[in-house]
């Protein structure tokens, strides 16, 4: 190993050569140099001297692109060796100063301030690691594997969830189109033409694009979770369901269907809801959870559910489901899972029903009247029914009022099917006496 007064000579005189190689333009003699350089501060373990000749050697006039570039390179595998945490961030910082503003080596920043935002991460400063991530726009690097720049959104995101910046974690996540995990990686490769830009490959810690699906996927249902958009989160599982992993391993694919079921339930009612509900009952998987079949079978039944015996029946289920994967389901879930059953209940109701007293709505119900009514008129508010109540005579009215427009047309749709039938009629009259009369001819 050279002493410190060794280094320093030696430094010089390839400080020398690389002056020399610069200003005649000679691009393979100048990256020897500077690589040289740094290796020998390397070897020294002269970590200073190190981060004092990348600044230097990049300041110097005329600099070339491709010898910056390989400095930057070099200097990156030297991060992983460094003595000490100070002196790793140090390097770091060295060389995003080195690299910014620098649109050659910004695949290279990219990379360092990732490393950068994991070391705060790992010292607890969660805000300061989501502030340096969210300063690079990796959808604009025309040569980052896309994988990479997915991998790189998603830790934004995931690190704005962590602080809890719901409102920045949606606007990143945008970046992201779920149509780009279903695209064949072996289809998309082309030979590229004269002139395109070089796309690098990813490194090899970056995950594959079924497993990118499955952490954004796993990422957004943390988002839907903050407010409780359970239809939302119910076709995130769906689209992690559909994973070629997931559902080749029934250990995988169970808890998954679970939780679409149990999302399902919890949604409110609408038609999305109801057609993933009826596509979920169509898939041959829910045979092996026969119980959910039957709780989903429960709510396209056009019958009034009795809460009690079903929160009886599933308890256990609902309980059960904080030792699977995706975590538990909480109070709040139990809450509305017994709100979905009421509101349910009285779509049935008035179903079969245009009338009907408030105090038998309410047994129907298994409620006071007091939160029947509040159950009913929080269903219209929402426009999810259509009821009016009449307090003072306790009687609940589910017909819709018509205007006059849709009273005349009945009243035009009826006439034509009244003028239809008598012209049938005289037809088959007509018809008959026609042939009486051949009869009595013959």
């Amino acid at each position: 190993m050279a002493s410190g007064g060794d280094l320093e000579a030696k430094v010089e005189a390839l400080l020398n050569v690389e002056k020399q190689a610069r200003n005649s333009g000679d691009v393979a003699g100048t990256k020897k140099a500077v690589t040289d350089i740094l290796q020998l501060c390397f070897e020294a373990g002269a970590w200073k001297t190190l981060n004092d000749q990348i600044i230097l050697l990049s300041k110097r006039r005329g600099q070339l692109k491709q010898a910056v570039t390989a400095m930057v390179q070099q200097a990156m595998q030297y991060i992983d060796q460094t003595p000490d945490l100070d002196t790793r961030i140090e390097l770091i910082k060295t060389l995003n100063l080195v690299s910014a503003g620098k649109i050659y080596v910004e695949i290279e920043r990219a990379r360092l301030i990732k490393k950068l935002a994991k070391i705060k991460e790992e010292q607890g400063q969660i805000a300061e690691a989501a502030d340096l991530m969210q300063e690079v726009a990796v959808e604009t690097f025309g040569a980052m594997a896309k994988t990479e720049k997915i991998a790189f959104i998603l830790e934004q995101v995931r690190l704005c969830l962590d602080r809890q910046d719901y409102v920045r974690a949606q606007i990143l996540s945008r970046k992201i189109s779920p149509r780009v995990f279903e695209i064949d990686p072996s289809k998309e490769k082309k030979k590229p033409k004269e002139g395109d830009n070089v796309v690098e490959e990813a490194p090899a810690d970056i995950p594959t694009l079924p497993e990118l699906k499955k952490i954004y996927y796993e990422l957004m249902i943390r988002y839907y979770s903050h407010n409780d958009e359970y239809l939302e989160i119910c076709r995130c599982y769906k689209s992690i369901y559909d994973i070629p992993s997931i559902k080749e391993d029934p250990a995988k694919w169970i808890p998954v269907l679970r939780k679409i079921c149990w999302y399902l339930v919890l949604a409110p009612h609408d038609p999305m809801q109801s057609s993933l509900l009826n596509a979920t009952l169509e898939d041959k998987n829910l045979s092996e959870i026969p119980n959910f079949k039957l709780l989903l079978k429960h709510l396209v039944t056009m019958e009034v559910i009795q809460w009690t015996t079903l929160w009886n029946t599933f308890k256990d289920e609902f309980e059960s489901e904080k030792t699977l994967p995706g975590g538990s389901l909480g109070e709040k879930a139990a809450e509305d899972f017994k709100l979905r059953i009421i509101e349910h209940n009285i779509i049935v109701v008035s179903k079969y029903y245009s009338r009907i007293t408030l105090k038998r709505l309410a047994e129907l119900l298994c409620l006071s009247l007091q939160e029947a009514e509040k159950h009913l008129s929080d269903m219209v508010v929402s426009k999810a029914l259509v009821a009016k109540i009449d307090r003072p005579a306790g009687i609940v009215n589910f017909q819709t009022a018509s205007n006059s427009n849709e009273v005349l047309n009945s009243w035009a749709s009826n006439l034509e099917k009244l003028l239809d039938l008598v012209e049938k009629s005289c037809h088959q009259i007509h018809k008959e006496s026609m042939v009486h009369k051949a009869a009595l001819k013959i």
